[in-house]
């Protein structure tokens, strides 16, 4: 939906509202066009239901006042004496209708002295789950959301198994686009697994002002842009129609941002003609091959030595072994090893095409070591749109600046005239920021190499602590990582837990309360 369209619908809830409730609002000593104009109808609902004035706040913020609206609906009821069950059934399962009942037919009394709190115990533990969830509700979307790691993309820096915080108001929280969504679970129900959410109608994007740009380096939690997948690492290749705010998460360093002109040589970043110069905890890691010299030994001990922690393959009878993923430094480690025969990386030679490359339109020999040089696009840039270039620019012209936007576009080709909706067209000015994105394990990274830039709009938030952190291929209590418990994910330097400082503040919390309900009241 559209601005327009969205001003339109809350028009129209007004006079809805309006036309059920005018009379009431006379009932209870007010004047019936009090309940046209819209938020102070809402301010002097809350006066008639003896309810606080914030509670207008919570209607306006999208998921949130989805629990919100079933909560006036039966508080207003209730003020005017319909306290029974089947009261508070119908004013729920009727969407609020049965209030027009109220309105028109029945005669109801405005119960002025309604008290703030519940009739009973268990009104008010219901009272209590539901503002409890409108409160998780509140931090989850706009405040921190927590994430976990399911792959090994950002390996060293981020492991599988990481259980993180990520921060939405760092670079400004993004309102929902889906209004109408189960709270605080992503595109599935868990334990149901359907859908959570309903594709109309939507809200058009709008993000609220961080204190932070997405800087270069930076790693992020974005929506992937092209989504085919309905579960985690179940690739069927079909292209799914999600929202923006329900595709799938994934988090990526941003190697390029808009502006930047980067190209990758023999593995290497190059951004504005320059190396890229990574930040002290990034480790990028690519695939080696190499031979171990003589029988008998056992590569096996290269990967506990090494901390290899990917794929790693051995043919014992050519002593020829595969590492998936090595650091630099442990590159030059093992390159010593008296074991080791000879080393070297696995790079895909320049001109050596990859069918799965983008922009996937099997014209250029790029692949995954040598890439581009591509322009990431900047909000305002103008750039030349030729059959050559087009399909760099295809996916955001007509679909993330077309279709998420809510406008019709399409590209083609007519000769050597690129057209626009049947309109020939020799440049493109971008709407929005992009982003590059890719993962510091270079040859275990499905990122912007494979599908392309990340829109503004599909950015999530900025990972920034990690509380919990468990290896898979552990059990018991080795299974935790206590070292990368309450560290944070920037910085300099090696991180360093906060965990024990967390368990004495919990021990001094616990141990406060604990004495002071000991102590004997005066």
């Amino acid at each position: 939906m559209t601005f327009t369209n969205w001003i339109l619908f809350v028009l129209l809830v007004q006079l809805i509202h309006f036309l059920g409730t005018w009379r009431l609002y006379q009932k209870a000593g007010r004047k019936a066009w009090e309940a046209a104009i819209p938020i102070y109808n809402a301010v002097i609902l809350m006066k008639i239901i003896n309810r606080p004035w914030w509670w207008v706040i919570l209607l306006f913020i999208p998921i949130v006042n989805l629990i919100m609206f079933p909560v006036v609906w039966v508080e207003t009821v209730r003020s005017f004496g319909r306290t029974s069950t089947t009261d508070t059934i119908l004013a729920v399962v009727t969407c609020g209708l049965y209030i027009y009942y109220l309105n028109y037919v029945a005669e109801v009394k405005h119960r002025e002295d309604r008290s703030l709190h519940p009739g009973s115990a268990a009104g008010e533990w219901i009272s209590s789950i539901l503002f409890a969830i409108v409160a998780a509700t509140i931090v989850h979307t706009y405040v921190m959301q927590p994430f976990t790691i399911p792959t090994s993309s950002l390996e060293k820096t981020l492991l599988v198994g990481d259980f993180l915080f990520v921060s939405k108001f760092h670079y400004g929280a993004r309102t929902p686009i889906t209004p109408i969504a189960f709270p605080m679970v992503h595109d599935t129900i868990p334990g149901i697994g359907i859908k959570s959410y309903l594709n109309k109608p939507g809200i058009p994007y709008f993000r609220i002002p961080g204190f932070q740009n997405v800087s270069r380096n930076d790693i992020v939690v974005f929506n992937w842009p092209i989504d085919t997948v309905r579960k985690f690492r179940d690739r069927s290749g079909i292209r799914y129609d999600k929202p923006i705010d329900k595709k799938s998460n994934y988090v990526k360093r941003a190697v390029g941002i808009p502006g930047d002109s980067l190209e990758i040589i023999d593995g290497k970043i190059f951004v504005n003609d320059q190396p890229l110069q990574l930040p002290e905890r990034a480790k990028p890691q690519y695939s080696y091959t190499g031979t171990t010299k003589g029988q008998g030994f056992d590569p096996y001990t290269l990967y506990r030595m090494y901390d290899i922690t990917d794929a790693f393959y051995h043919d014992p009878n050519t002593n020829q072994f595969y590492i998936q993923s090595l650091t630099e430094e442990n590159f030059q480690r093992l390159k010593n090893h008296p074991n080791v025969a000879s080393i070297e990386r696995i790079i895909t030679p320049k001109g050596e095409k990859e069918a799965t490359i983008f922009p996937n339109n099997n014209r250029v020999n790029w692949n995954r070591d040598n890439f581009g040089p591509v322009y990431v696009p900047k909000k305002g840039a103008t750039v030349e749109i030729t059959p050559e270039t087009m399909a760099l620019y295809r996916l955001i012209i007509e679909f993330y600046e077309g279709l998420e936007m809510g406008r019709e576009q399409n590209l083609s080709v007519k000769g050597n005239q690129v057209l626009l909706n049947g309109q020939p067209i020799d440049s493109y000015t971008f709407q929005q920021d992009y982003y590059f994105m890719m993962g510091d394990n270079r040859h275990n990274s499905e990122d912007s190499r494979y599908w392309g830039f990340v829109a503004e709009n599909h950015i999530v938030g900025k990972p920034v602590f990690i509380w919990l952190s468990l290896d898979p291929h552990a059990s018991g209590l080795s299974k935790i990582r206590w070292d990368r418990m309450f560290t944070t994910v920037g910085g300099q330097g090696d991180p360093v837990s906060y965990f024990p400082y967390f368990l004495v503040i919990l021990v001094g919390v616990f141990g406060y309360s604990f004495f002071r309900k000991k102590k004997p009241k005066k």
